[in-house]
């Protein structure tokens, strides 16, 4: 009789709200420990953490995903490598939006049994006592003893809050993350891959939610860009900082700006290309700005002026041989009836070889910014002369002591 009426409290004995609450912290702690330790330490070496930390997420996901920590570094460091080709593990531009979202965690645990990825793309993780003869040993066992635990500290209530927890990250990391952060979102770079960021404040995903961000810049610690934009796992990598358990190591670059120079150098050239992607987004914010008002200007009937219309989604490409076929024969059109255009998105091309020359000197890319930023100037477009001003005004950050 006891029995049963410790089960339907357990130790706590807390209302069914304090309940809930309890498990959203719960399951708030694993999705701090993916995206601290897993994803933006282990993964991308953004930051190194004390070993009192390491070891406390160690133990936090072993209870509640069951997870080996090589096993998820392997696949997302995969992801990175071949995003969006037949080899992502997850890319739902590959294998469908419903597939990666319903089914996130088989597509997870087939790649984990490959034996190739984890070789490849494993390296650096925990390799210790622990990991050998209790981590990777008994792999499940964790989530059984969470089990546990929940029904001691809530009775039977403590099922669903184990539920939840079993259920948060197949849900929301590899459906939410993995599928809709590569399918439907905002874009504040052009990353060469199809990641979006959800939305621009991270805090059912602990920051996570701005993944293209984090593609652009997959080594930096922060994952917000703008302003505007939210990072809560950041500011728990701020709490573990000031309380000595975390080392910041590297986070996205800010564009240093200085009185523009009447040649660029090899310097400038240096912030660049390390600024490329802040480059292209404000050029693809001029292009659709300048594309709207040339469209506007068009001699061309409403239902081509709406066809053309619709193109203004693709410009965030600087690639634009990657749109629809149908797309790019409109665009070759709008091209045609303006020379502002057309003179737009070549000079878009051309400046991204200037990163893209693997095969030439220094001096020679330089050269070719030179006569980029030459062309820009006396193009008598104003956007394009804008950008030029911009480039020579990019100085290039100092280096770390």
């Amino acid at each position: 009789m006891y029995f049963f009426e410790f089960m339907d409290g357990g130790l706590l004995s807390l209302s069914w709200w304090q309940i809930v609450i309890a498990a959203l912290l719960l399951t708030h702690v694993t999705i701090a420990g993916v995206t601290i330790f897993l994803h933006r330490c282990q993964t991308h070496r953004g930051l190194d953490l004390h070993p009192i930390a390491s070891h406390f997420f160690r133990v936090w996901l072993w209870l509640t995903t069951g997870m080996l920590t090589k096993e998820w570094v392997a696949i997302h460091r995969k992801h990175h490598a071949k995003c969006e080709t037949d080899d992502d593990p997850h890319s739902p531009q590959r294998r469908g939006l419903r597939k990666v979202f319903w089914e996130g965690s088989e597509l997870y645990m087939a790649e984990a049994a490959n034996a190739e990825t984890l070789a490849k793309y494993g390296h650096g993780t925990p390799d210790d006592w622990l990991e050998r003869n209790v981590y990777s040993h008994f792999t499940w066992h964790g989530v059984g003893i969470m089990a546990g635990i929940d029904l001691m500290l809530f009775g039977w209530a403590g099922l669903a809050v184990w539920s939840v927890q079993m259920m948060w990250i197949p849900i929301f990391a590899a459906g939410v993350i993995n599928g809709v952060g590569h399918f439907w979102g905002y874009r504040n770079f052009d990353s060469p891959d199809a990641s979006a960021n959800i939305v621009p404040w991270g805090l059912l995903i602990g920051g996570e939610e701005m993944h293209n961000n984090h593609h652009t810049y997959p080594t930096s610690a922060k994952f917000s860009a703008k302003w505007y934009e939210f990072d809560l796992g950041w500011t728990y990598i701020g709490v573990l900082q000031a309380l000595g358990l975390a080392k910041v190591l590297r986070v996205l670059p800010k564009p240093q700006m200085s009185q523009p120079k009447r040649l660029v150098d090899l310097d400038t050239l240096q912030a660049v290309i390390a600024n490329r992607y802040d480059l292209l987004a404000r050029y693809a914010r001029d292009l659709r700005r300048v594309y709207g008002d040339e469209l506007s200007k068009m001699p061309v009937s409403t239902a081509d002026r709406d066809r053309f219309a619709r193109l203004r989604r693709w410009l965030r490409k600087s690639d634009v041989s990657s749109i629809p076929a149908a797309d790019q024969q409109a665009l070759s059109e709008v091209q045609a009836h303006s020379r502002v255009v057309s003179t737009l998105l070549q000079m878009r091309a051309e400046l991204a070889k200037t990163w893209e020359r693997s095969s030439s000197s220094r001096e020679q890319v330089l050269q070719h910014l030179q006569e980029w930023i030459v062309r820009a100037e006396t193009s008598g477009i104003r956007a394009l002369q804008d950008l030029a001003l911009r480039i020579r005004s990019y100085h290039a950050a100092p280096q770390a002591a």
